[in-house]
């Protein structure tokens, strides 16, 4: 399989403080690939750091090509999508008006995007019946949704996820795994940073584990359900 985005030797930082140690993790093409790993071990800096929001050193490739030291807009326009834990929408703005502000324009722009506003509201019907409504007062699931589905309308070939479940309703939840899975079958690769390990392993293709700003491994759902000692040291509570 070839690999869409392919990271070596990734070392972060944060001023003086050195947060990723020589991470290397690749995702390939149509495939569901989830981080794992306790809170503060670096998971979520990886994904900012591949979408230019850190300083790094190392290597960042991006359909063969070298990403590391461009923009977050520039490297959106070669196709990466990124939606942050924090759940960015602009309050103020309608649900349409959030989708609409996704859409991939001018430079870089394809001809014909694979996502429409019809494509998210057949999703999401709940984003249609709110489609109206400003994006502040939506529900943690709505906004999470939204959030999900302003990036698709970017139209990336890799969306990196970081913890779409946190906080919400087990339902809402369930509905989330099955969205990335329809995902992964429009042929769109997906890099999930996951604290709920029964989605991740149920969706994903590949795994990684991080502890302390490293891989500490790498395998599918099947060798980390065999493997209790990486389990137990570094994903149990």
């Amino acid at each position: 399989m070839a690999a869409l985005l392919e990271i070596k030797d990734l070392h972060a930082y944060y001023g003086k403080s050195h947060v990723l140690h020589g991470v290397d993790l690749q995702v390939g093409e149509g495939e569901i690939v989830s981080l794992l790993g306790r809170n503060g071990v670096g998971r979520s800096t990886t994904v900012k750091s591949t979408m230019g929001q850190v300083d790094v050193t190392g290597s960042i490739k991006f359909k063969g090509e070298e990403i590391s030291g461009l923009k977050a807009f520039e490297i959106a326009y070669k196709g990466l999508g990124y939606v942050p834990e924090n759940r960015d929408v602009f309050p103020t703005l309608t649900v349409e008006q959030n989708l609409i502000l996704g859409e991939k324009n001018g430079k870089g722009a394809k001809k014909k995007p694979r996502w429409t506003l019809d494509d998210m509201y057949q999703m999401f019907p709940r984003l249609k019946e709110r489609q109206h409504t400003a994006a502040g007062v939506l529900s943690g699931g709505e906004q999470q949704m939204l959030t999900l589905c302003r990036t698709l309308m970017g139209d990336p070939d890799l969306i990196m996820i970081d913890e779409p479940t946190e906080g919400l309703a087990p339902k809402i939840v369930d509905l989330v795994a099955e969205y990335l899975k329809a995902l992964k079958n429009r042929g769109i690769s997906i890099l999930l940073v996951e604290q709920k390990l029964a989605i991740a392993m149920e969706i994903s293709q590949r795994v990684y584990v991080m502890g302390h700003g490293a891989i500490v491994f790498e395998g599918t759902p099947d060798d980390l359900r065999a493997n209790a000692a990486i389990r137990k040291e570094w994903l149990e509570v």
